[in-house]
């Protein structure tokens, strides 16, 4: 019987954790916005990290600003993850940005739309 919650749950949940840590306390770089993470994906070998990120208050052209920067950064973060994980080899981070928050956003935006009466529809009958 496989176990609930494998050590890729385990590792991805933590490194969550941390990742969040890191950027709020540690990370002093101007150019980064509002970053908060979403997910993180560890391959079942533990050699690859996907992280996948949000950024508030930001166009199109500065959520992939942030996503470069981070990436930038992914040696430095790695580091300082390094040393609050107990693990003998730290996964590599690629940052991504998650459309999945914008995509939420304008299916609600969508549906609000759908349940507002229209006035004009009333006049004409």
């Amino acid at each position: 019987m496989a176990k609930e919650f494998g050590r890729n749950a385990r590792v991805s949940s933590q490194m969550q954790k941390e990742l969040s840590s890191i950027l709020q306390r540690d990370i002093d770089d101007s150019r980064l916005g509002f970053v908060t993470i979403n997910e993180v994906d560890v391959t079942k070998d533990l050699a690859v990290a996907k992280v996948y990120v949000t950024v508030l208050n930001a166009d199109e052209s500065g959520k992939k600003a942030n996503v470069k920067v981070l990436n930038e950064l992914a040696p430095v973060i790695r580091h300082e993850l390094a040393k609050r994980m107990r693990l003998r080899h730290i996964s590599e981070l690629r940052f991504y940005y998650d459309t999945s928050f914008d995509t939420g956003m304008r299916v609600a935006e969508l549906l609000s739309d759908l349940h507002k009466p229209d006035g004009d529809k009333r006049d004409e009958n």
